[in-house]
C-alpha cells in the first residue's frame, strides 16, 4: 500500500545493464554517454459530472528499472481524497491508482513529483555483435512475436516482412533493413498536417495504408513486420523533455520508441518516428513549423542524416520511460478489459472509459 504524503522519496540506482552474453532481461548499452536530470511534475484533473458513483484512475508512474533512468523523490499530492496506492499490470509496469466513490461533482485532480536523470542510451549494436535466433532464443519471447489489437500480423505484413528482410537472418541487419523501408514509405503527419493526421489508436493498418501517422502508428507497423520476421520487438511508452519547453507550463505530451532483441546484446532501441523528422524531405512553414520543433528533444534545424542513423541502436538523454506493451491487463481489473496503451493514464467513471480528462508533464532541468 502507498500512503498519500508530501514527499516520499525513493532512489535507484542504474541497473546493470548488459550481463555476460546478453540474456532476455538486459538492454544492449555501452558505458559513458551523456546524462540529464529533470525534476518532474504530472498532474491530472478528471471531470465529474452531477450522479457519478466512482471515479477509477491509474495514472502512470516512471519505469523504475529501466537502465537508462535512475528516479528519486517521488511523491504524492497529500491533499487527494481517494488514497492512491501502487499497482502494477501483466507486463510489469507501475501505476498509482486511485479510486473515488461517491465524489463531488467537479473536479478531481491528482499531483506526483518526482526527479529522474536519464543516460544517454548508446547500444554499440552492429551484426558482428549478436547471430541467428536459436530456438532455445525465442522461448519465452512468444508476447513480442505476436500481434496486438492493433498491431495486425496477417498474410499481408508477412509477405511485406519477406519482401524487406529476404534471406537475411543476422537481427541487427534484418531489423535495420526495416527501420529503412519504414523510413521511406511512411511520413510524419506533423510533415504537413494539412493532407495528413494521425490514428487514434496506433494504427498498423492505418499506418501502411495511409503511409503516416504518429509515433505510435509508425512504431506499430515497424512492429508487425519486426515481429512478422521472427524478431522479438517491443514498444516503449515515455515523454520527452523538450527542450524549448524547459520551466513552461505546457504538457510534455507523450513519446513512443521501440526494442528488438538480439542474441548477445539483448533489447536494441530505435526510434524510426523521430528519425523521420530529419530525414529533411520537406519543407518548414507556417502550418508545420511549431509541431515538427515540438517532435525532435532538442528541436529541428533541417535535414540531418547522422541523426537518421544516430536513432537506430540509440537514443538521447532527454525522455523518460513510462511503461512497455500493448494490450495491458491493468490490476484492479478495468471493465473494457485490455487497454491498448498507457502512454499517459487510463480513467474510468461508473464502468465506462473516460477520454477527456486533462494531463500536464511539467519539467525544470537539474544543472
Amino acid at each position: 500500500m502507498m500512503r498519500a504524503a508530501s514527499l516520499v522519496t525513493v532512489l535507484f540506482l542504474f541497473p546493470a545493464c548488459r550481463a555476460p552474453g546478453g540474456d532476455a532481461d538486459t538492454m544492449a548499452m555501452e558505458p559513458g554517454g551523456e546524462t540529464a536530470t529533470f525534476d518532474v511534475r504530472h498532474e491530472l484533473t478528471v471531470p465529474v459530472p452531477e450522479g457519478a458513483e466512482t471515479v477509477r484512475v491509474w495514472l502512470a508512474k516512471p519505469e523504475a528499472n529501466d537502465p537508462a533512468q535512475k528516479v528519486s523523490r517521488f511523491a504524492l499530492d497529500e491533499n487527494t481524497p481517494a488514497t492512491p496506492r501502487e499497482v502494477v499490470d501483466n507486463e510489469g509496469n507501475r501505476y498509482v491508482y486511485y479510486e473515488l466513490r461517491s465524489p463531488a461533482a467537479g473536479e478531481f485532480k491528482v499531483v506526483n513529483t518526482f526527479q529522474v536523470t536519464r543516460r544517454e542510451v548508446r547500444s554499440g549494436a552492429t551484426a558482428a555483435k549478436t547471430r541467428p535466433y536459436t530456438e532455445s532464443d525465442l522461448k519465452g519471447m512468444e508476447r513480442h512475436l505476436a500481434a496486438n489489437r492493433h498491431v495486425v500480423i496477417d498474410d499481408e505484413i508477412r509477405k511485406l516482412a519477406k519482401e524487406i528482410v529476404g534471406d537475411e537472418t543476422n537481427p541487427v541487419r534484418m531489423s535495420k533493413r526495416i527501420y529503412d523501408w519504414v523510413l521511406a514509405n511512411v511520413q510524419y503527419w506533423v510533415k504537413d498536417p494539412s493532407r495528413w493526421q494521425a490514428s487514434k489508436v496506433g494504427s498498423t493498418e492505418y499506418c501502411l495504408t495511409s503511409g503516416t501517422g504518429n509515433c505510435t502508428d509508425f512504431h506499430s507497423l515497424y512492429m508487425s513486420i519486426s515481429r512478422a520476421a521472427g524478431i522479438p520487438t517491443r514498444s516503449t511508452y515515455g515523454s520527452f523533455f523538450k527542450e524549448s519547453l524547459c520551466g513552461k507550463d505546457q504538457d510534455q505530451s507523450y513519446h513512443c520508441w521501440i526494442e528488438f532483441w538480439a542474441p548477445e546484446l539483448g533489447w536494441v532501441p530505435l526510434d524510426v518516428a523521430v528519425a523521420d523528422i530529419f530525414v529533411g524531405d520537406f519543407e518548414l512553414n507556417d502550418g508545420n513549423t511549431s509541431k515538427v520543433e515540438l517532435t525532435t528533444a532538442d528541436g529541428y534545424r533541417g535535414r540531418d542524416p547522422a541523426m537518421v542513423e544516430y536513432y537506430f541502436g540509440n537514443l538521447e538523454p532527454r525522455r523518460v520511460t513510462w511503461n512497455r506493451g500493448r494490450d495491458l491487463v491493468l490490476r484492479p481489473p478495468t471493465a473494457n478489459g485490455p487497454v491498448n496503451a498507457m502512454p499517459k493514464a487510463y480513467v474510468e467513471i461508473d464502468g465506462k472509459e473516460v477520454g477527456s480528462y486533462g494531463r500536464k508533464l511539467t519539467f525544470r532541468e537539474v544543472r
